[in-house]
Parts: C-alpha cells; sequence; structure tokens
C-alpha cells in the first residue's frame, strides 16, 4: 500500500483544519456558540465557559474533503463516509440543540439512540450487500468465531453505539480526545494497510490530519471545543475503521483509553445505584484526576502515553509492526 499517499492525506487534512480552525472560532464567538461547564466539575474549569464549541466542524470539514479526494470509491469508502458524517450530524445536532435553542440537554437520549440506530442500520445494509464477513477473529491468536449475520449485525450496532459514546465521553480536557483519537487512528491506519483496505487507511489518514490541525488550537488553553459534532464523528470513524478491517475486538486494545473513560462512567453511576456510594471522586476517569491534585496537562499527558503504549500492544497483537 502506497505509504506515500497515506502521509499526502494527513498533510492535506492537517492544513485544511489549521485553516479553517481560524476562520470559524470568531464566527463561533460572535453568534456566541460558548462552551456551558458543568457547576459540580472542577473549579478549574469554570473559566472556560464560553469558549466557542461546535468546533468538530472543522475536523468533519477537514476529514471529509481529504477522504472524498484521495479515497478509493468502493463499499467500505461508503461505509466508513456514512458512520463518519452520520455520527457527526448526530453530534451537530445536539450541539445545536443545546447552544443556539439553549435546551441543555440538547437531544433526547431516545433521539440520538434512534439516531444511532438510523446510521448503524445503512452501514450493515451496505455490508450485507458486499458479502461482509460475519466472523470475528481473536486479537493476537489464531482463533475466530463466525455468529452468522443474525448475531454478528446487532453486535455491531452495538458496537458503534458504545465506541461512539466511549468516545464521547473522554472529550473533557483540553487536547484530551484530540490527542488520544490521532493516535488510535495512528494505529488503525497501520491496521488497515495491514489488511490491504485503502479505504480504511486512507480514513484514519485523513482523520489524523483533521484532529491534529484542531489539536492546534485545542491545546490547553484551549481557544476552541470539538462539541458532540466532533466527538461523536470520531467515534463512528473508529468503529466503521474497526469494523471493515475486521478487527472488531482489536478496538477493546487500541481504543483501550476510550473503554476506560466508559467502564469509570458504567462503574460510577451502578455503584451509586446500588450501594449509594462513588468509586472515583468524578467520572467519567479524567476528572477523578483533576480532582486528586493532578493539573490538567498532566492528566492529559498521562492519558496520551497510556494511550501510545495500548496501540502498540494492540499493533503487537495484530502482528501490525
Amino acid at each position: 500500500m502506497d505509504y506515500q499517499l497515506l502521509l499526502l492525506t494527513i498533510g492535506v487534512s492537517f492544513i485544511l483544519a489549521v485553516i479553517a480552525a481560524p476562520l470559524l472560532i470568531p464566527l463561533l464567538r460572535r453568534m456566541k456558540f460558548g462552551q456551558q461547564v458543568r457547576d459540580d466539575g472542577p473549579q478549574s474549569h469554570l473559566k472556560k465557559a464560553g469558549t466557542p464549541t461546535m468546533g468538530g466542524v472543522v475536523i468533519i470539514l477537514a476529514f471529509t474533503l481529504s477522504f472524498l479526494k484521495f479515497s478509493v470509491i468502493n463499499t467500505d469508502f461508503y461505509v466508513l463516509l456514512v458512520a463518519t458524517l452520520g455520527f457527526g450530524l448526530i453530534g451537530f445536532l445536539d450541539d445545536y440543540i443545546k447552544i443556539v435553542l439553549k435546551r441543555s440537554l440538547g437531544l433526547t437520549a431516545r433521539q440520538k439512540l434512534l439516531g444511532q440506530l438510523f446510521f448503524s442500520a445503512i452501514m450493515c445494509f451496505l455490508l450485507i450487500q458486499n458479502g461482509h464477513s460475519t466472523a470475528i477473529s481473536v486479537p493476537g491468536t489464531s482463533w475466530s468465531f463466525d455468529w452468522g449475520p443474525w448475531f454478528y449485525y446487532p453486535f455491531i450496532v452495538i458496537m458503534m453505539l458504545a465506541i461512539s459514546n466511549a468516545v464521547n465521553f473522554t472529550d473533557g480536557l483540553d487536547g484530551l480526545l484530540s490527542g488520544v483519537s490521532a493516535i488510535a487512528f495512528a494505529a488503525f491506519a497501520l491496521v488497515a494497510m495491514q489488511a490491504t483496505s485503502l479505504s480504511a487507511a486512507v480514513c484514519a489518514a485523513a482523520m489524523i490530519g483533521a484532529v491534529l490541525g484542531f489539536l492546534v488550537f485545542n491545546a490547553h488553553p484551549a481557544k476552541v471545543f470539538m462539541g458532540d459534532t466532533g466527538s461523536l464523528g470520531i467515534g463512528g470513524a473508529i468503529g466503521a475503521i474497526a469494523i471493515v478491517t475486521k478487527t472488531e475486538l482489536l478496538f477493546i486494545i487500541i481504543g483501550g483509553v476510550f473503554v476506560i473513560e466508559m467502564l469509570s462512567v458504567v462503574l460510577q453511576v451502578g455503584s451509586f445505584k446500588l450501594r449509594g456510594k462513588r468509586i472515583f471522586k468524578m467520572s467519567p476517569i479524567h476528572h477523578h484526576f483533576e480532582l486528586s491534585g493532578w493539573s490538567e496537562w498532566r492528566v492529559v499527558i498521562t492519558f496520551w502515553a497510556v494511550g501510545i503504549i495500548l496501540a502498540g500492544i494492540g499493533l503487537y497483537l495484530n502482528k501490525g509492526l
């Protein structure tokens, strides 16, 4: 597979994001598309109130233009595009309702779920039409099992819902999700090359450039936040890449930071409902470390490092190196 094509895709996507962000940020500020901050969160976050959000539009725009330019057109291409733009659209509507219509909760849980199910169903239809394998491989082994279509497709729908929400939970600190997702996409780009899936590799490369370009403006202190527009779009892309490359279970390792973030929320809610006690000072877990005295930048760097280690383990198990 052509490494130069992937590097070119990263470069073009990065430049597009770096150009688009300074144009969008003043517009978002003038339109008062500002971030709302939780009163029960770390006190250091109160000064972030009013910082422009919905910056995920930059990521989606840079990704889309570079992906359309450099990817081959096949079924995988459409699956990846539907997942990224579809989930990104759900995030955009959620952000728009929260910020413009001043409804603090945005889309209802049911509305968001129906949207995610709708775009996941389109993905499944495209995969079925293309004769997508329903076998699932266990990372690091030669063992695989075939659930058949009646179990496999419900599984990947649940997988898309879980991944998109796990990625969304990770978006809570300046540069955290941008950096962690860039690492995960880099690993999946190598996985896609190993699987000889050019569309998935270009998708990952386009996302690497987009999130790194966005990170220029999202690193601490952030000038803009991505909002659900970016986080759900990123989650859709990662999930679709794992499905297209037939590395569904490998996400648990490469996307381990996202899994940890989601588990911390599940454990916190479960513990409080069952025992009336909280496990963490605050969830998702990155806030726990902040409330334990870590600086925001220390938490972000640590999570990036964990992401790199887990990506390396995932690539080793996938024999991607």
